[in-house]
């Protein structure tokens, strides 16, 4: 694969790009490695599957995916007990290798992050790093901010040594994560990272309920996982906001860019003749530009997007 190729995958649906100036010296290397971390808490969603993406983005550029199961991070947060969440872990590598991600290493947290050389360089980052730049970098990520224990500041410092202690190349997250990958800009050098890694930032998909709401379990309807049936995600999706021409925060266009045109590669859209007939897409610019010019219906749309939601969903819960 020629190196443009190579970009456009590492940067595709990406909102931000830090040490993006690093990237063309970082493909001289033969060795690359990538990671996105997860908290194993509750069932995989349409958040998380947008970093999968990312992840399976950089697979297909070459790069060697791993990917964190969070454990550790995930009983600081409080998140759940240890026995939950354990149980979670193996939940999780099961559906996340059912996404396409073949080469990807799955490593859980406390396998390597109780070691003495790890644990003495949270302490060192602890030391340069005051509680409030620590809670800042926390606060689109900590459960119950404003009540936040010290196991929750704890949790960036650990998040910061991860990427030195697996070694990597690449960073992957989505915009909620920047604050602490900012904090990881400044802070690994003091603890003699010898890399300089990029932060892949990709973005965060509106609630199926619109503009306004959260994509929340707590919310009906505001989202989908890996747990809703086929009849589920159909009718979430039949009621999810996407006015006819409206591009801007539009979640069923999201899922299309973020999700399925990395998935899928192309997105084939099945209608009546009398509607255009079938049509098929290898680009999501191409997509949403037919949608602004209302030359693709919002039914059609939602119809094409249910279908493949379902046929990836249920290769994750084989």
């Amino acid at each position: 694969m020629d190196v443009k190729r190579k970009l456009e995958l590492i940067k595709r649906n990406t909102d931000e790009i830090l040490n993006e100036k690093e990237i063309p010296n970082m493909l001289k290397k033969k060795s690359l490695k990538a990671y996105c971390g997860y908290e194993p808490s509750g069932p995989i969603h349409l958040g998380h599957l947008v970093t999968m993406m990312k992840l399976l983005d950089l697979q297909k550029a070459g790069i060697k995916p791993i990917v964190l199961l969070a454990n550790w991070h995930a009983w600081l947060n409080k998140k759940g007990s240890w026995e939950f969440i354990e149980k979670e872990v193996k939940t999780w590598q099961k559906g996340m290798k059912s996404t396409g991600l073949t080469k990807a290493k799955f490593v859980k947290g406390t396998s390597f992050q109780r070691e003495k050389s790890y644990i003495d360089d949270v302490m060192v980052l602890a030391l340069n790093t005051t509680i409030n730049r620590g809670m800042r970098s926390m606060q689109t990520v900590a459960r119950d901010i404003d009540n936040a224990k010290i196991s929750q500041i704890i949790y960036p410092l650990m998040q910061v040594q991860d990427i030195k202690a697996l070694e990597l190349d690449f960073v992957v997250g989505g915009m909620d994560q920047r604050k602490i990958h900012a904090l990881a800009t400044e802070q690994l050098p003091k603890i003699n990272n010898k890399k300089k890694p990029i932060f892949l930032h990709t973005g965060i998909i509106t609630s199926l309920k619109g503009p306004g709401s959260k994509m929340s379990s707590s919310v009906p309807g505001s989202m989908i996982t890996i747990n809703d049936s086929k009849k589920e995600i159909e009718t979430k999706i039949k009621k999810a906001y996407c006015p006819e021409s409206i591009v801007e925060k539009n979640p069923v266009l999201e899922i299309t860019k973020l999700i399925l045109f990395p998935k899928f590669e192309k997105i084939k859209i099945n209608r009546d003749k009398k509607f255009g007939g079938n049509k098929t897409y290898t680009t999501y610019k191409d997509l949403e530009k037919d949608y602004q010019d209302k030359k693709l219906h919002p039914v059609d749309l939602k119809n094409t997007v249910a279908n493949l939601l379902k046929k990836l969903i249920t290769l994750m819960k084989i």
